[in-house]
């Protein structure tokens, strides 16, 4: 797969079908289909998996499918959760064919009113409250806001299956951000800002003006004051979030442009200069499911880039060339990959492409 190409053809293909008054056009298609395969033949893959439980007793012992019957491949429940996103995100990406269908059936099978009173149920434990808090909470509302999107929700009914799941993920994230008093900025699952800008995300999509709001005044309440965020101090070892470029994407969305512009100016500055670089991530074993994180990190470091530069006009070009420096360092990496990266990585390099346009 030819970094530069893929690169151009998603481009032009959204480009083309967004001005071109609806006329389907080709481009790309085997390229995403190729990356969407790779999740819709992970989501039944049970094992290797690893369980993020508590065990209350030995009564909780179980097989992954059956304590997770929608939820249970790719390794980890969040990887399958976010898969089931691409391939939805996918839907509206490629024309209708012989792999639409393979979603649409695929979607039919996981998303049932029995699937997921099972997936909530195993929120019941007192233990199990905090399960998936908060990067497993913000792909589930992120999907839903996905499925919401989708001509063929009208007639499936997906997102209607899904909602008592996002509702009451929704409900938890209201309970439990007046609680967190102070954000947690590390690059992995629990970064605060990375839960915060998918669920803002399902907010604004669901017009659910008092969890928006609520993100919105806790975004600020944590991060508007904060300043110099030194990039040289990134990435650690197994970051696949960058702590500083996350919390700027989110501000990207909760500061209108010329606030933003100005918080930007106290919290990093050197990205208004001329010599701003910032090197992409190296992986050195990418059978190692920690250190494969940094193929991740050069897409969401992509995806956030391409945010920002959205909201700082005049550097817009700058900071979109290092964007696309970020993704071509991975690019190679993702199909063909070992499991490790391979049962997560199309998702991030999916969610980076349709940022950049």
């Amino acid at each position: 797969m030819n970094s530069q190409r893929i690169i151009f053809c998603f481009i032009a293909l959204v480009f083309v079908c967004n001005y071109s008054k609806g006329q389907k056009i080709n481009i790309l298609k085997e390229d995403l289909i190729e990356l969407g395969e790779i999740p819709y033949e992970c989501i039944s893959v049970e094992y290797p998996n690893k369980l993020n439980q508590v065990l209350t007793d030995s009564t909780f012992l179980d097989s992954p499918q059956n304590l997770h019957p929608v939820f249970y491949g790719c390794f980890d429940w969040h990887s399958s959760v976010h898969g089931h996103w691409l391939l939805a995100n996918l839907l509206k990406q490629i024309p209708a064919g012989e792999f639409t269908k393979k979603i649409e059936t695929l979607f039919d099978t996981q998303f049932t009113s029995e699937k997921i009173e099972k997936e909530l149920a195993y929120f019941e434990p007192k233990l199990e409250k905090s399960f998936e808090r908060t990067y497993g909470w913000a792909w589930i509302l992120k999907l839903q806001a996905e499925l919401l999107t989708l001509p063929q929700n009208e007639t499936h009914g997906w997102s209607k299956k899904l909602k008592p799941l996002a509702d009451f993920i929704a409900e938890s994230y209201k309970t439990f951000l007046p609680k967190l008093v102070y954000p947690i900025r590390n690059g992995e699952h629990t970064n605060t800002a990375y839960g915060l800008s998918l669920a803002f995300d399902y907010a604004v999509q669901t017009a659910d003006t008092a969890f928006s709001n609520l993100i919105i005044q806790r975004s600020k309440d944590y991060y508007q004051k904060d300043c110099n965020c030194d990039l040289a101090y990134e990435p650690s070892g197994f970051d696949f979030i960058s702590p500083c470029l996350q919390e700027a994407e989110l501000m990207s969305k909760v500061l209108t442009e010329s606030d933003f512009t100005s918080w930007m100016k106290k919290f990093m500055p050197e990205i208004f200069k001329k010599n701003f670089q910032l090197v992409p991530a190296i992986v050195l074993d990418r059978t190692d499911g920690k250190l494969v994180h940094l193929d991740g990190l050069n897409f969401s470091r992509a995806q956030c880039l391409y945010a920002i530069g959205k909201k700082l006009p005049k550097q817009k070009v700058a900071i979109f060339k290092l964007a696309d420096e970020h993704i071509n360092a991975s690019l190679n990496y993702v199909i063909g990959s070992d499991y490790m990266g391979s049962h997560w990585l199309a998702t991030f390099l999916v969610r980076a492409l349709n940022e950049s346009i």
